[in-house]
């Protein structure tokens, strides 16, 4: 079951337990078509998956390293991407024929959307030239590593997959994939930042940056 959250429009709904990724496609592709007969409202959906690894649109066998957990096509953009408890996947689907149809500023937004929710625990997420997703600096580590995943799919000007931010996961389940397909950098969470914020509290501040960004 979902315990729904009442925040007006789009509806909103965090997921209890762990979602299987097959159950979320297709209660998505559901929603999505239910959203474009307008017999359904906008919903963003916050989940955690069992570990699982997902090809994107541009994925590459080379990618995918290690198969020690199910593997799906996702149909969205990008390339590999892992989900896992201690993750928080947002689903996105909002109808894109009110939002002026540019995929390009939808993915800007839901990049500022992520950069808003992570400075409200004083984290500095950044975009980066030729890179998707969301990037910060681990000075104490010296590194550069992604924080979180964007991977997108439009069907008839309706959106849906979305963003993936690593609250806590086993940053050693990454190690399956290339993730997106970027080998020189490494990835990172709330957690390993020394940032020791619940799932709610990350939803909270999902929630609250969210009008700030798509009003």
């Amino acid at each position: 079951m979902n315990a729904p959250v009442a925040t007006g429009l789009p509806h909103w709904e965090v997921a209890e337990g762990l979602v299987p990724y097959e159950t979320a496609l297709a209660r998505m592709e559901e929603r999505v078509a239910a959203i474009r007969a307008g017999t359904a409202e906008e919903l963003v959906w916050l989940v955690e998956h069992p570990p699982t690894y997902t090809a994107g649109t541009s994925a590459t066998p080379e990618g995918l390293v290690d198969p020690r957990f199910p593997v799906f096509r996702a149909g969205r953009g990008g390339q590999w991407t892992y989900h896992g408890p201690g993750q928080r996947t947002g689903y996105v689907m909002l109808d894109l024929t009110r939002r002026g149809r540019d995929v390009r500023a939808y993915v800007h937004n839901l990049e500022e959307w992520l950069i808003r929710a992570l400075w409200r625990f004083n984290v500095r997420g950044e975009r980066r030239e030729g890179r998707v997703g969301i990037w910060v600096e681990d000075r104490a580590r010296g590194t550069e590593d992604k924080i979180a995943a964007i991977g997108v799919r439009v069907t008839r000007w309706v959106s849906w997959h979305g963003v993936a931010l690593n609250v806590d996961p086993d940053l050693g389940h990454f190690g399956g994939i290339v993730p997106c397909g970027i080998s020189q950098h490494g990835v990172t969470s709330l957690h390993r930042l020394g940032v020791l914020a619940t799932m709610e509290e990350v939803d909270a501040a999902l929630m609250g940056a969210w009008g700030e960004v798509f009003g």
